[in-house]
């Protein structure tokens, strides 16, 4: 990253990962100045606006060195805007001599009352613990989000766990989602067996009991379906997750419309995976396979 007292130095938005506890993972994105001039510039004000939309929580930083008319100004069209999107907002005051004269700077840059202001020296560190807190304050969190296994799993329940290893799954670990479940499995003082999907029939025999749920990879649902009783519980990482990211019920109505399909009809397959496609790609080969299975004449 080059870093420089130069105005314009930074051009399109940069992002940053890191963990802040205990909100956890966040995602910090640096964007050029809004005080840029000229057509260059503006485009560069363009874009860090349109990184505003990504965001859930502004940080809106300001030069204590540089107060002046048009500062404020920028700062009551940059908080306009983000009241309009309804987005917390915090202003950070940089290079601040005082980090503690807030209402100072407030009646400098015209801050309203009820936006909350830290001041703080980056150079020096000074007022950046507080910054840390103020964000953790402001940042909107759902005080009670449904975890992976709610309601499915409990206190001493055995979980078995299926997970393929094929061509597509990353070399020496296991993807982010079972990582997950097997975290708020432990979290619930459960116990996790993992197996692939050839070894489900020996590890129910090794158990000695009957694992209370069974957990699979979406394309080896029909195979562990065949290799566990009947009356046992199976659901996927798939289902886990489409209950606690979106909405489950819609997401049964639009399975059951497969079965409507007429020769013709075209189906939008829209696909967030960031991993390059493969040879046997889930969006481009196994869905519209699937599909074709119901209505052969299907268009994609």
């Amino acid at each position: 990253m080059l870093i420089s007292d130069v105005a314009g130095t930074t051009t399109d938005p940069i992002s940053k990962s890191m963990e802040l506890l205990p909100l956890g993972p966040v995602l910090f994105v640096d964007t050029a100045g809004l005080d840029d001039e000229g057509e260059l510039g503006l485009k560069r004000v363009n874009k860090s606006y349109e990184a505003l939309r990504k965001c859930d929580l502004a940080l809106f930083v300001l030069d204590a060195s540089r107060r002046s008319d048009d500062f404020s100004e920028m700062a009551r069209e940059f908080l306009k805007e983000s009241r309009k999107r309804n987005m917390p907002t915090v202003v950070v005051i940089n290079k601040c001599a005082n980090t503690v004269a807030t209402a100072l700077y407030r009646e400098c840059f015209d801050i309203p009352s009820d936006i909350p202001i830290v001041c703080t020296d980056a150079l020096s560190g000074s007022g950046i613990e507080d910054l840390k807190q103020v964000i953790i304050k402001c940042a909107k969190q759902d005080d009670s989000p449904i975890g992976l296994t709610d309601g499915i799993v409990k206190d001493g329940d055995v979980v078995l766990l299926v997970t393929p290893i094929d061509s597509a799954a990353p070399k020496g670990r296991l993807i982010l989602p079972q990582q997950q479940v097997i975290r708020d499995i432990l979290d619930k003082d459960a116990m996790a067996l993992v197996v692939k999907e050839t070894e489900v029939k020996a590890a129910i025999a090794s158990l000695g009991k009957a694992p209370d749920i069974v957990i699979t990879d979406s394309q080896a649902f029909k195979s562990v379906a065949n290799d566990i009783p009947s009356d046992m519980p199976l659901t996927s990482f798939s289902i886990i997750f489409a209950r606690q990211k979106g909405d489950l019920a819609q997401q049964l109505k639009g399975a059951r419309a497969l079965a409507t399909l007429e020769a013709g009809d075209r189906v939008l397959i829209s696909e967030g995976c960031t991993h390059h496609r493969q040879c046997n790609d889930i969006g481009t080969v196994k869905i519209p396979k699937l599909v074709r299975k119901i209505q052969p004449d299907a268009q994609f």
